[in-house]
């Protein structure tokens, strides 16, 4: 049975919400070397690797009569239901697209704020057990509605229903390709593959190291590590909380599932729902026996402090009311109808979220990380005047003569003009 305890037990709270930030030196240090022969070998080195790790000896993209043909073999029903979900994130993706804005300071002085969208971006779409094309919606979607002209699509599997996700997405181009070697070549371009301004998508723990390995080089959303889901509540279905810890623990065998409540008998209700819907073997039955929990509190104060703690990638909550109570989730979920899973399909919001205590920082994947928020300065000889007093005041303050001598310069230049003229 899922283990139960009490909050007073500091000990077992702590290792329950801990952020499961997973090093494996050894992975590590192997897709570091992957990372390396690709940034050196280019092409070569690919598809090297992509016929010892994917599998695949064929050609690195999928040409573009082929994603369509492809995409046409998805079931209809499929394809119908990634539209619908597409709509919704495409939506979703609109509202949160950063505004160009341009002020006065003051007279003489105004800052504009232009929002030019990146070059290229790489969307990572993991292959694993079953293909994953509500990733590639998530991913390619916001930078599509970001403006950014060019979206290309790693994946190790090419199966219809993500060429169908593909096209809906409007994705320029996909390649066949995963794991570290695939980061690497997006990261530092190869003959076949574009280097790209920015690698955004989830994956395993190979992609995650190099993700990481390359970061300095080329920017990346966010490190990814095993899913987590926080469930807060003092009432609600027992079977209904306990299949939604479930849902979240298949993801991964180290995938955290943790619900909060103060209510003893609905902490032991739910745990005989988890015994009874749990798979006997797979990664929910690993995840929850391994990572999940639930802990009982005094009082709900002290259930959302922890939540507070916790910052989990998903966080579930009972009621409006503790909901604007949370301050550190990557997306939260109010009330009973609002299943997480739903979030990963069909509500619109982004599913690629923070993990590993990030969510502090930081909410999902959003429009704006695809855009530049670039700022524009106009001054005048009137504004310079007003301001240049403040400047070289700060400057000299700071010991930067040169700045404040860069402003002395002009405003001389312009008192001896009116000099000269009388």
């Amino acid at each position: 049975m899922i283990r139960i305890v009490h909050s007073t037990n500091r000990a077992e709270v702590e290792a329950l919400l801990k952020p499961s930030v997973i090093r494996d030196a050894a992975t590590e240090k192997k897709a570091a070397t992957i990372v390396e022969h690709v940034r050196n070998g280019g092409d070569e080195a690919l598809r090297a690797y992509a016929k010892a790790l994917d599998g695949w000896g064929g050609p690195l993209e999928v040409p573009r009569k082929q994603i369509e043909a492809g995409a046409k073999k998805a079931p209809a029903a499929i394809r119908a239901a990634l539209k619908r979900a597409a709509d919704a994130i495409r939506d979703v993706a609109t509202a949160q697209r950063p505004k160009e804005w341009r002020i006065r300071v003051a007279p003489g002085v105004s800052v504009e704020q232009r929002v030019i969208p990146l070059e290229r971006v790489g969307c990572y779409v993991p292959g694993g057990r079953y293909p994953l094309p509500s990733s590639l919606l998530m991913t390619a979607i916001p930078a599509r509605v970001a403006g950014v002209p060019e979206v290309i699509v790693c994946s190790p599997s090419v199966d219809p229903v993500v060429l169908a996700a593909a096209v809906e997405a409007g994705a320029d181009r996909v390649f066949r390709i995963g794991g570290a070697h695939a980061v690497a070549a997006l990261a530092y371009g190869t003959k076949s593959v574009p280097r790209v301004s920015k690698i955004v998508g989830p994956g395993n723990r190979w992609v995650s190291a190099a993700k990481a390995l390359v970061a300095q080089d080329c920017p990346i959303d966010f490190y990814a590590g095993p899913s987590e889901i926080l469930i807060v509540a003092d009432s609600g279905p027992a079977d209904w909380i306990a299949a939604d810890l479930i849902a979240q623990a298949e993801h991964d065998p180290d995938a955290r599932a943790v619900f909060i409540t103060s209510k003893l008998s609905l902490a032991r209700e739910v745990a005989e729902e988890v015994a009874r819907q749990l798979p006997a073997t797979g990664p929910a039955a690993a995840s929850l026996w391994n990572h999940g929990g639930i802990i009982v509190t005094k009082n709900m104060e002290d259930a959302v402090a922890l939540a507070n703690e916790a910052a989990s990638e998903h966080l579930v909550v009972d009621t409006e009311v503790r909901a604007g109570r949370i301050r550190n989730a990557g997306a939260i979920f109010i009330g009973p109808w609002t299943a997480q899973v739903a979030g990963d399909y069909a509500i619109g919001s982004n599913h690629t979220l923070p993990t590993a205590g990030v969510a502090r920082v930081r909410g999902g994947l959003h429009t704006a990380d695809f855009v530049k928020l670039v700022s524009v300065q106009r001054v005048t000889k009137a504004g310079l005047t007003a301001i240049g007093p403040t400047v070289t005041t700060l400057a000299r303050a700071e010991g930067l003569e040169g700045h404040a001598r860069s402003i002395d310069v002009r405003l001389s230049t312009t008192t001896r003009k009116k000099t000269s003229r009388r």
